[in-house]
């Protein structure tokens, strides 16, 4: 059993802050990443979109396809719709050997919005919540019938944000329906994260590794700040640069027999946070704390 270590190009590359991020390329995001050691990428808005020049791009920095944003609309769309609008996704996903998708639902999120405050997220009821689940199970069938699994991703502006909202997912969804679990993205909308790992950790398919500054997350709440705001100011970094115990995180993930990949995923501004220098440090923390838990890296 051996975990693979890959990283988001956020931190050189931010899709959603483009401005943030102007003086670095993609191409710098993808060497630096392989020179530090991390052997997958998710991928970004700004790589190639066809399949054969994504591949190219991605043999050329020696470095594997280790996941991707997918922006679903199923809370909106029926399943037809929704199949057609990420089946070019899901068959490109399948041709590079990507480990999954990670999905989530952007129909109505306010994460990309600077002026809205993510305590204004929407919000959904259990019972809600829980046939959304099915409803998107019926995707993650189609999906996993395809050779591709879906990851779904609980993320700070959506329905699918605080520990609760992603109990009553799994609880309301089939076994189809994974878990990308994303530990900053838990503790900043409340969640237990080791509580949350235990309870679903037979659904967890892919893994994020994002550390969090309590600090920032308590400004953005009590000041009423968007989401936007609160990753400028800080609230992500790398692992072992924050408030969370990834120890005890690897801990978990080695004792459930965890093999899929531990992605970074920190997104900052890099003026305050180099991209090179902090994605360097959290892959040093990520190989210590699997060295302590046993847990093997692969080569």
């Amino acid at each position: 059993m051996s975990v693979n270590i890959g990283i988001s190009p956020i931190a050189w590359q931010n899709d959603d802050l483009p401005d943030l991020t102007a003086s670095f390329t993609m191409e710098q995001a993808l060497r630096e990443a392989r020179e530090i050691g991390y052997t997958g990428v998710e991928r970004g808005q700004r790589m190639p979109s066809d399949t054969e020049s994504l591949r190219s791009y991605l043999d050329a920095n020696n470095i594997a396809l280790c996941g991707g944003w997918c922006s679903g609309a199923s809370l909106v769309n029926d399943f037809a719709t929704e199949r057609e609008a990420v089946r070019e996704q899901v068959e490109q996903f399948v041709a590079l050997a990507s480990p999954c998708i990670v999905y989530a639902e952007c129909s109505n999120t306010v994460q990309g919005q600077i002026g809205t405050p993510v305590n204004d997220r929407p919000k959904l009821s259990k019972d809600d919540i829980m046939a959304y689940g099915a409803k998107i199970t019926e995707l993650a069938k189609w999906m996993a019938d395809q050779g591709m699994p879906m990851a779904y991703h609980h993320h700070m502006g959506t329905i699918i944000e605080s520990e609760d909202d992603v109990n009553w997912l799994m609880e309301g969804s089939g076994h189809e329906v994974k878990l990308c679990f994303d530990t900053g993205h838990l503790l900043f909308g409340g969640g237990d994260v080791m509580a949350t790992l235990k309870r679903w950790g037979d659904r967890v398919h892919h893994v994020h590794f994002k550390d969090i500054r309590p600090s920032v997350i308590q400004n953005t709440r009590e000041k009423n700040l968007s989401f936007l705001d609160a990753v400028i100011a800080g609230a992500f970094t790398v692992p072992g640069d924050g408030c969370i115990d990834f120890q005890a995180v690897t801990n978990a993930l080695k004792a459930m027999n965890y093999d899929g990949w531990i992605v970074v995923e920190a997104e900052q501004d890099p003026a305050k946070a180099p991209p090179y220098e902090y994605s360097k440090k959290g892959y040093e923390h990520i190989v210590e704390v699997c060295e302590r838990a046993g847990l093997e890296i692969a080569s």
